[in-house]
């Protein structure tokens, strides 16, 4: 989350972010089992989480190289319920002493931020990447809702739109998981009713299903490669889950299924309008916002990642670009500045 011209003390002015995920992991708990594991890992508890984190790319304080948010209050939200803070159980069951309330967190952050200040920014930005960027997707409205209709609010989902791709390769292994993490932390009820009034209530965490109804402004940051999906949720790539110069044939082909797939799915159900961003690369990547160089100098169309955030934000000009050059994924590294 980002927020400008918020009246909070100096000393909280860079007590900073959003749902971010990267550097603790984030992902989500499908099995009462896989919960349990995370209760007693920095995943799932604030108590093993680190006490600092690195505020660079979108959080940048430094002008020179993030001119456009750099004087930006942030506010930094830790991940660690395993539903993209979508869970609100009331009951504990005393068997398995675990509590699934991850909404109830996003709650209470929000009204303490509001309570501190934010209800008085001119500006505002809901972003978070992986499992927060799905949880930007899920909780971009509401979010909105905080703020009068005078203020810009925006949405940027990073690495969040994890495909269901029906009929295409794995798709059934990303609508069981889903749907086993839909009942574990029984989201039926929380769930868009945009959606599940037009198909089961197991689809309604697949962004596919969801970003056709969001009201407010959304940004999607995407790999048509993205290395999480294609080796977490697609079946079939396991010789080159960090290099792609160990991928086989096979391994190469199901990931330009996916790329199609994933590029004409976006395209399909991410409305053509001013309100909806697209910075679409090949680089064989999972989250940017918070990676200096990538939201430096991570170019589509000669525009870099931050700039096309920027203008989009600020309503300078609109982008919604897809790199269609490269069908193979690209083995980028971090340097793109170099």
């Amino acid at each position: 989350m980002l927020l400008k011209s918020m009246a909070i003390p100096t000393s909280l002015s860079l007590f900073s972010t959003v749902p971010y995920l990267k550097e603790q992991g984030g992902g989500w708990c499908s099995q009462i089992s896989e919960c349990r594991d995370r209760s007693s890992s920095r995943l799932g508890s604030s108590h093993l989480m680190g006490s600092q984190t690195t505020f660079s790319g979108i959080l940048d304080s430094n002008c020179t190289f993030n001119p456009d948010f750099c004087n930006w209050h942030k506010v930094f939200i830790y991940y660690c319920d395993g539903s993209s803070f979508m869970s609100n159980i009331e009951q504990i069951d005393p068997k398995i002493n675990l509590t699934f309330r991850g909404a109830r967190i996003f709650n209470v952050m929000m009204d303490e931020m509001l309570a501190k200040g934010m209800r008085n920014a001119q500006n505002a930005i809901l972003t978070g990447t992986s499992a927060g960027g799905l949880a930007t997707i899920l909780h971009c409205d509401k979010f909105r809702k905080l703020f009068s209709d005078a203020i810009r609010v925006k949405c940027i989902s990073d690495s969040g739109f994890f495909m269901h791709g029906e009929g295409h390769h794995g798709y059934e292994n990303r609508e069981n998981f889903f749907a086993n993490v839909i009942k574990t932390h029984k989201l039926a009820n929380s769930l868009s009713p945009a959606c599940t009034s037009k198909r089961n209530s197991s689809l309604c965490f697949f962004p596919e299903y969801l970003v056709e109804d969001i009201q407010t402004p959304l940004f999607m940051l995407e790999s048509a490669f993205d290395r999480f999906q294609l080796t977490s949720l697609v079946l079939g790539i396991t010789n080159c889950t960090t290099y792609l110069t160990r991928c086989n044939s096979t391994e190469l082909g199901i990931m330009r299924d996916f790329r199609s797939t994933f590029i004409k799915t976006l395209e399909q159900r991410v409305h053509n309008s001013s309100n909806r961003g697209m910075f679409v690369h090949s680089c064989y990547l999972h989250d940017h916002v918070l990676k200096s160089d990538e939201w430096t100098c991570l170019a589509i169309a000669n525009r870099t990642m931050r700039q096309a955030v920027a203008d989009w934000y600020f309503d300078r000009s609109s982008f919604r670009e897809i790199d269609t050059k490269n069908d193979s994924p690209r083995n980028c590294t971090n340097k793109f500045c170099q």
